[in-house]
């Protein structure tokens, strides 16, 4: 019998010099890694496929991970001696952090105590049951300060899903998007799926990325097969991720 699965393709075959912008391997700083060990676990599977250069995201959140450019890259500085003492080489990792548009977010912005990545792209999230009320004027500010928002996974955003014209209108204000390679599959559910697809049919998606906090959803990003029409959409905006971030 003739196999309809039988054409799609692996996904991680492709993410070879993928540039990850979002993803929580740093130690002990949020609800990603928790060791040193376990960020060098998820480094050496990264790099099994392909993917050696990251921009270390953990979060910013108020309450939550009260985060900053200290803790930060305190704990990139113990990254970076866990690398060097078990001799693993070319791999490349950088700060940034993921900022939850929360009450505190327009205080930080303020005091320019955001952590951008290079060229001035600001990673922003939202909760996923809630858009947050101070969205519209923290997207305002975020311009005012002369940053590139990029909305994390807006696929995930529950109160946003069927609504095309809302993502619309965020990428007309000058929102960026990045996508999670998760939602690819059903990890998330398959209404985050369905999202992540038709942002992608709908040419929405700006860049792509793992947001991985742990060795199971790493191993789940392995597993994920895409049909070829799928893949023809996703290439263009691997490449741009590479383009823009190497």
């Amino acid at each position: 019998m003739f196999d309809i699965f039988s054409k799609k393709k692996f996904l991680i075959d492709y993410l070879e010099g993928l540039v990850d912008i979002h993803n929580h391997i740093l130690p002990g700083i949020d609800d990603g890694a928790k060791t040193v060990e376990e960020s060098l676990e998820l480094i050496k599977t990264f790099s099994e496929f392909g993917i050696r250069s990251f921009i270390a995201t953990p979060h910013i959140m108020h309450n939550y991970y009260p985060n900053d450019a200290n803790t930060i890259n305190t704990s990139l500085t113990l990254l970076k001696n866990g690398l060097l003492m078990n001799e693993v080489k070319d791999v490349s990792i950088k700060v940034a952090a993921e900022h939850m548009v929360d009450a505190n977010f327009e205080a930080i912005l303020e005091r320019r105590e955001v952590m951008p990545m290079e060229k001035n792209y600001l990673l922003i999230e939202m909760s996923y049951l809630q858009a947050s009320i101070n969205f519209n004027d923290a997207i305002q500010k975020i311009a005012v300060h002369r940053y590139f928002p990029i909305l994390a996974h807006p696929e995930r955003y529950v109160y946003l899903h069927n609504r095309m014209g809302k993502y619309r209108k965020y990428k007309e204000s000058g929102i960026l998007f990045q996508l999670n390679l998760l939602s690819l599959s059903e990890f998330y559910g398959k209404n985050v799926q369905q999202a992540a697809f038709k942002l992608l049919d709908e040419g929405l998606v700006d860049y792509v990325a793992s947001d991985v906090h742990n060795m199971n959803q790493l191993q789940n990003l392995k597993e994920i097969k895409i049909t070829p029409k799928m893949l023809d959409k996703l290439i263009p905006v691997i490449e741009r991720t590479i383009q823009s971030f190497s």
